[in-house]
């Protein structure tokens, strides 16, 4: 089963007013393991960029100007999501945007979200927490991930911290297979179940002469008072057991 998790940035909200894609980022996953394989790219969307949306991924006109147009990167993006399934956050977005610039292109590509299967994690987030706040800060914070290094917004890090936030909302184990166990641990902010060490023994404690012989004297009221002193006749049967 392979399984892509995409992240966009963009020139603005409104794909309706022109607005079109600066920056892709996608990672990897086959059969619920994180592959190292990833698809980043920067692209130059021959626009202005909103001052809004700029304060939030921090991505200039000038950072963009040396960069291709989607047109130029089209072919290898496809390529690379085949035919896997998405996995996206707020998914409606991200595919409003890339099946805007698919429709653009000549000749024009279909959809997206046409043929194959789209996993939306903000609908998944909102199921499994209703009523919390489920942006992907507040789900890295939820599910223990360290996104301490995430003061903007980045297309290929939103994705690779969304395939960890997948993974565990989903139940399912992060690791890297080319990373080791404790590098990937701190790498994604997972807390690794590790097996305890051998334990000391218990301490037995013993009774004192003191305890011992009022222990005794209470057996022997019991037994002078005619009821049945359970614990005197157990005693006296691992004595006959002994002999």
């Amino acid at each position: 089963m392979r399984q892509i998790v995409l992240d966009t940035e963009t020139t603005g909200l409104e794909v309706e007013q022109g607005h079109r894609i600066i920056e892709i980022g996608c990672v990897e996953l086959v059969n619920r393991r994180l592959t190292g394989r990833r698809y980043h790219q920067y692209v130059n969307p021959q626009r202005a960029i909103d001052a809004g949306a700029e304060s939030v991924h921090g991505i200039s006109s000038a950072d963009l100007a040396d960069k291709p147009v989607f047109a130029q990167i089209a072919d290898d993006l496809l390529e690379f999501l085949a035919d896997a399934d998405l996995i996206i956050h707020n998914a409606a977005f991200d595919l409003g945007f890339l099946n805007a610039e698919l429709a653009q292109l000549e000749p024009e590509q279909a959809p997206l979200d046409q043929a194959r299967r789209i996993i939306d994690t903000l609908a998944l987030a909102r199921r499994q927490h209703p009523g919390q706040k489920n942006n992907l800060d507040s789900l890295c914070r939820r599910y223990g991930i360290d996104n301490a290094h995430r003061e903007l917004h980045g297309a290929l890090l939103d994705a690779e911290l969304l395939a960890d936030v997948y993974l565990l909302m989903t139940g399912g184990q992060v690791t890297l297979s080319f990373d080791s166990g404790e590098q990937a641990e701190r790498n994604l902010g997972i807390r690794a179940h590790r097996k305890l060490g051998a334990r000391p023994p218990l301490p037995r404690p013993r009774a004192s002469t003191a305890e011992l012989t009022a222990h005794a004297a209470r057996l022997a009221a019991i037994a002078a008072s005619g009821g049945r002193c359970l614990w005197r006749e157990a005693e006296d049967l691992e004595d006959t057991d002994a002999t």
